[in-house]
């Protein structure tokens, strides 16, 4: 925050959508003090800085020690023995230039915390948990507890006796098809989409026709009936409805009471439970804390490492607890491990600690989403090894090193194993800036023998600084792996970490071929795309390495671990495309904002990338007409009457402009034909009173009925759009415009835009169906000449000239001074001005077309650190899936689901059981033999597995099937012959996908692995 009520839009773009510009308003004049600048301390305040709080003020009295270094990131070995808070200030500054941090090295006392509006305390005593909470509650300062000790983790909230909020929902609202005169009357939804009410919501009513009454009544509760229906008050006396309408939800704040921590920690009804089946378990650790704090004050430490004596007292004092509590059951295997683990300190908690805490202070400073009431316990005790008497307490004493935090927990061979391994690291955004903080504190790959290895094609942006913490504003512009892979060497010196800015597709698997897989030892992905993620979940199954996979969408997040020869893997994309509206809505009945900000992206991509694109394409390509008038007379119409246009000057009946002025020429014709032609012929097709066959409305429903609009200079969206589609044209044509609106509106007077009179012959389809069996009709005379004509137009050799090429656009959302994000907030608020759809503003529209995905910090350090405890598990070795876990997360909420990964299903081929995993590995070229002819091959799977291969394919193409004669050449050349392509030099294994005589109808078999070493 710049200042009160100002807010960096280009800093906060991502975090804006998931919390709103109110939320952040009521941030950014909210004191926030985090005392503890330990290993969660320093996470909380990471995550609480980048959210954009007004200050933070970090305090902590301690010293530095070796074990801190083990999750404490902004530490460095040269701190050893001073401050924690005062070393740790600098970097936590150049987080965010918006907000103010300090550092508090003396006591917490009354005077200090009465400064602040939220105080959060960790690695604090019980003692001062309960002062500071009276003190805070009796003052309406919002108060939260973190702690964590080894893999087990605690969260506390007390907001007040009275706490008011917003669920962070969006309003739900949705069109109407009718509503009845009756008592009670019924609203009846469109059917493209189910309404979202819940039954008790309230509503209110806007843009009704007919039964007007609507529009002006306060708000209604509704009562809902089915997925498309709800009935409101009695309506019976109102005028009768005839069409139109949106009704949309009011939003209602919430309240909630809190106890105080004395109080709340007797009502076992206040612990959250986030892990089905440890229920138990976590009513037991809410004892086992308060005897930690026991423990603590009576010895002046904690509990050793895998002492028994400890153990024993610790249990003993649990006991006393329970006297009270009267659980049923304890889990005293749990008590112990917890005391065996308490000195630990380890990265993978704090971070989703961390992550959960920094999000309750958002809530607490915002007032949006809902706070946790009021406990929440976590443990991983799955990651410790499945035999545990091989850890004693002699084994896990301290050594003074940088790992001492996470040796205490998991033993010094452990670490070793740890350091030796060689990671693939694939994306450095935000989660994989997480990832690679915890793999340098946790020191995977840190040894000789061990290396990570990262790549992200991507470059840093400002948008990028408010989530992706291991960069500055210096930063930007430069490769987002190279400077990720510095600041993690700089957390830890000892790091053995290569940047890489490839992207991960096809095109690089000569980079990250069959050798660099199989020297991997598991794989981690940090991408934002599910296309990116099935492909290396591919490669991963091809290799047999696991998978570390998450992923976020603002405050909702998942994690999950693919683990070789167990779980199931990522699978298939099944999302759907974001662009999925049906064509004939885009075209002529949107209803929603997000139809037209679609249909002004699909104007953008038309005019100013596909359209020049496809002209530097004909200029170098001799078969491009030929080429198009493969897709379909339409297409072919369509883009080869773009292509003329482009290519003729506008004095021979073209578009292309030799001089600005023709470029505002064409702008102002442009949107002539837009938003005022195209209604004209739209509505003399369907005339506003016209009526289906049935007798019903036409314009009814989710059809709004238009009107043309009527160009006004002095009207500030039009003169936006002229200026943007102006510039933008000049640019695909090599000419320089202006942002200059009084030039402008003088060449505007003497632009001539052509009369229109709307023609009875134009057909405008209803859906996308029509369409589609329009287009696979034969063409009319008319049209078929038009294509002839075009044909001998282009086929002109002048035309062929380097003085035609054109400059294509590439959408680029995120630069304000490129005309992109003005064109479409202009174009899509025009189109909705045609059909009475309530506008949206720039920061809305961006998010909508330039498909942004809400991201928040917080989220994100959690998932990263729910990913790293699957990797302690995948180190270990553990071959139960129970061990293992999936997560989902959602923290307006705080609701957190874990579950048991899917196991790897079985198929059977002739009888055998097979899963994904299992393939035919053949050894093409066996000790130094020549390669093995396709016949050979076959005969080697009879030979080993008993199948006969009747069928073979690579890719879509068919190697054999029965080919006699193909059965004697070698392998790699049926390959080159059937797909016309040599096999790359680097491509050292071919995946064969074969069918067997033995079991034809087989739908799933093994892949044949095909090596060519």
């Amino acid at each position: 925050m710049s200042e009160i009520g100002e807010i960096d839009e280009g800093f906060y773009s991502r975090q804006l959508y998931v919390l709103g510009h109110e939320a952040m308003k009521r941030m950014g004049t909210t004191n926030v003090l985090i005392a503890g600048m330990r290993g969660l301390g320093v996470e909380i305040a990471k995550n609480v800085i980048l959210s954009g709080v007004k200050s933070v003020t970090v305090q902590d009295e301690g010293r530095a020690e070796w074990s801190d270094l083990s999750s404490q990131f902004f530490l460095k070995e040269s701190h050893l023995g001073q401050n924690r808070a005062t070393c740790s200030l600098q970097q936590l500054s150049a987080l965010n230039p918006h907000v103010s941090v300090s550092a508090h090295t003396g006591p917490l006392n009354e005077d200090l915390l009465l400064q602040f509006q939220v105080v959060l305390l960790t690695d604090s005593s019980l003692d001062d948990q309960k002062r500071f909470d009276e003190l805070c509650h009796s003052r309406g300062i919002k108060f939260i507890v973190a702690d964590t000790k080894g893999l087990c983790g605690q969260l506390f909230c007390d907001f007040g006796e009275e706490f008011e909020f917003e669920d962070g929902e969006k309003p739900a609202s949705a069109m109407i098809q009718s509503v009845s005169q009756a008592n009670p009357g019924v609203v009846i939804c469109t059917d493209d989409q189910q309404h979202k009410f819940l039954d008790g919501s309230k509503v209110f009513f806007s843009e009704v026709q007919g039964m007007t009454e609507l529009n002006t009544i306060g708000p209604v509760e509704i009562k809902d009936r089915g997925k498309y229906s709800f009935s409101i008050g009695d309506t019976s006396a109102f005028s009768k409805y005839e069409r139109g309408g949106v009704v949309t939800e009011v939003k209602q704040s919430w309240k909630l009471k809190f106890k105080p921590l004395g109080k709340a920690l007797l009502d076992h009804q206040l612990l959250k439970m986030n892990d089905y089946g440890k229920e138990q378990r976590h009513h037991t650790l809410h004892l086992a804390f308060q005897a930690l704090h026991g423990f603590v004050k009576k010895e002046q430490r904690l509990p050793r490492p895998r002492s028994q004596s400890d153990a024993d007292a610790l249990l003993a004092i649990v006991g006393e607890l329970n006297t009270v509590a009267q659980l049923e059951q304890l889990d005293e295997a749990a008590v112990r491990t917890l005391s065996y683990t308490a000195q630990g300190n380890l990265a993978p908690i704090n971070a989703f600690i961390g992550g959960l805490a920094a999000q309750e202070v958002i809530k607490a400073c915002s007032g949006k989403f809902t706070p946790l009431q009021q406990w929440l316990y976590f443990d991983a005790l799955e990651c410790l090894p499945e035999e545990e008497d091989q850890l004693t307490e002699c084994s896990l004493s301290a050594k003074g090193t940088r790992y001492d935090g996470q040796t205490a927990v998991f033993g010094p061979a452990f670490q070793e194993k740890l350091e030796r391994l060689k990671y693939f690291l694939v994306g450095a955004g935000a989660i994989g800036c997480e990832l690679l903080k915890n793999f340098a504190l946790m020191g995977l790959g840190a040894g000789e023998e061990g290396h990570i290895t990262v790549t992200d094609m991507d470059f840093i942006e400002r948008s990028n600084l408010n989530r992706q913490f291991l960069f500055r504003s210096q930063d930007i512009g430069k490769p987002k792996s190279d400077i990720a892979a510095k600041a993690v060497r700089e957390m830890n010196p000892q790091m053995n970490i290569s940047a890489h800015g490839n992207c991960l597709d096809p095109d690089s698997e000569g980079v990250y071929d069959y050798d660099f897989f199989k020297g991997l030892d598991g794989v981690a992905a940090a991408l934002d795309n599910v296309k990116a993620r099935v492909y290396l979940d591919g490669r991963c199954v091809q290799h047999q390495k696991p998978l570390l996979e998450g992923g976020t969408l603002g405050c909702q997040g998942h994690s999950l671990v693919v683990v070789p020869h167990l779980t199931t893997s990522y699978g298939p994309d099944t999302s759907k495309p974001n662009d999925a509206f049906p064509l004939c809505t885009l075209k002529n009945f949107p209803h929603r904002i997000e139809h037209t900000l679609q249909w002004g992206r699909d104007q953008f991509e038309g005019l100013f990338k596909q359209t020049p694109e496809n002209v530097n394409l004909f200029l170098r390509d001799e078969r491009f007409v030929e080429r198009t008038l493969d897709h379909g007379d339409a297409e072919a119409l369509e883009i080869l009457g773009g292509l003329w246009s482009s290519l003729e000057d506008m004095e021979g009946g073209g578009q292309r402009p030799k001089s600005w002025e023709d470029c505002v020429s064409w702008a102002r014709c442009k949107w002539e034909t837009l938003y005022n032609n195209d209604i004209r012929q739209l509505l003399h097709c369907f005339p506003p009173g016209e009526v289906t066959a049935t007798g019903l409305p036409f314009w009814a429903g989710a059809k709004r009925c238009p009107h043309p609009l009527t160009f006004d200079p002095n009207s500030t969206t039009h003169m936006e759009y002229v200026v943007a589609a102006a510039n933008l044209y000049g640019q695909i044509f090599g000419i320089s415009g202006t942002r200059d609106c009084a030039s402008i509106r003088e060449t505007l007077e003497q632009v001539h835009v052509p009369s229109f009179t709307p023609k009875s012959s134009v057909k405008i389809h209803l859906t996308d169906k029509e369409m589609k069996e329009e287009k696979q009709e034969d063409r009319d005379d008319a049209e078929k000449a038009r294509l002839e004509d075009l044909k001998g137009k282009l086929a002109s050799s002048s035309l062929k000239s380097s003085s035609m090429q054109m400059y294509p656009t590439d959408f680029e959302k995120d630069d304000d001074s490129n005309f992109h994000m003005d064109y479409i907030v202009a174009a899509s608020n025009l189109r909705a001005e045609n059909y009475d759809i309530p506008t949206a503003n720039r920061h809305k529209s961006k998010g909508i077309a330039g498909r942004i995905i809400p991201a928040i910090a917080t989220t994100t350090a959690a998932v990263a650190g729910l990913m790293c405890l699957e990797l302690y598990k995948l180190v270990q070795g553990h071959r139960n899936i129970k061990h293992y876990r999936s997560a989902y997360m959602y923290l307006p909420v705080t609701y957190i689901l874990f579950s048991l990964p899917t196991q790897a299903k079985n198929f059977e081929v002739a009888g055998k059981k097979y899963t994904l995993w299992d393939d035919f590995l053949v050894e093409g070229r066996r000790r130094g033999e020549q390669e093995m002819t396709l016949g050979e091959l076959v005969q080697h799977i009879k030979d080993k597995y008993r199948l006969t291969i009747s069928g073979l394919y690579y890719g879509n193409a068919i190697l054999y099937r029965g080919q006699e004669e193909r059965l004697k050449q070698r392998l790699s050349d049926v390959v080159g012959m059937v797909t016309k392509t040599e096999i790359p030099l680097h491509k050292k294994m071919l995946e064969l996908m074969p069918s067997f005589a033995e079991d034809e109808d087989c739908e799933i078999v093994p892949a044949i692995r095909y090596l060519l070493l």
